[in-house]
């Protein structure tokens, strides 16, 4: 059954779009990066650590990290109203915990850490695609982090499981509807967020949560070779 499933785009049910990744993308940036899963186009750029204003907001046991997810206003068919949304806000804050527990934010007392996430094209999972930019770009700035992070969506249509989420596939309406299970992991097997949007059972959560731990280290390679690539460069 497993094979037998037609997605609308053709792929298997745990096969990638094609994905891409560079580092140093914002030049005035302390570190950014661009990530892609085929048309969702992600940019970060990290600005820190640096002293955090007002003063009364530091924290002298540790640093602050502060994550900004915004959806360009051209990167959907239907122009986006530019400025917070609450689903952006919401998503900066996901962003915020899928990310913080790799940082060594207790290196950077009274700082603050700014990373500002950018989809410029959106074809579903903005969100997966905004936090592998990120923690690329964190790398990049030399952010003291335990590990990288990496995310991709695990959806449900009707009742099989699938990896990284089209548009076509979040519209999906058939049957039982679509089951959107955004999950963030380490490159040692850990995870660090995981959303659940719809019905699923215990087993289907397993599956899935196996279907995103390979996804992920396919994602970890795409990364770590953009970072050895920028090293490259810069030697």
């Amino acid at each position: 059954m497993t094979k037998e499933f037609k997605r609308p785009d053709g792929r298997k049910v745990d096969e990638l779009r094609k994905m891409s990744a560079k580092v140093g993308v914002v030049p005035n940036a302390d570190g950014s990066a661009m990530f892609s899963f085929g048309d969702t186009i992600a940019i970060a750029a990290v600005y820190g650590p640096k002293k955090m204003h007002p003063q009364h907001k530091q924290n002298p046991e540790k640093g602050t990290l502060r994550c900004n997810y915004n959806m360009i206003s051209f990167s959907v068919n239907d122009r986006i109203r530019p400025g917070m949304s609450r689903r952006s806000m919401e998503i900066s804050e996901i962003s915020k915990w899928a990310l913080e527990p790799v940082l060594m934010i207790d290196n950077y007392p009274n700082m603050v850490v700014d990373v500002h996430i950018n989809i410029l094209q959106a074809n579903a999972s903005t969100r997966c695609a905004g936090i592998n930019a990120a923690c690329l770009a964190l790398a990049h700035a030399g952010i003291s982090m335990k590990n990288m992070v990496s995310s991709v969506s695990i959806g449900k249509l009707d009742k099989q499981l699938v990896v990284d989420v089209d548009k076509k596939e979040e519209d999906w309406e058939e049957g039982e509807g679509a089951t959107d299970i955004p999950i963030t992991m380490t490159s040692d097997d850990k995870i660090t967020h995981l959303q659940l949007d719809g019905k699923i059972t215990n087993k289907q959560l397993k599956d899935a949560i196996e279907l995103a731990r390979k996804a992920c280290k396919e994602i970890y390679e795409v990364q770590k070779k953009a970072l050895k690539e920028s090293l490259g460069e810069e030697k």
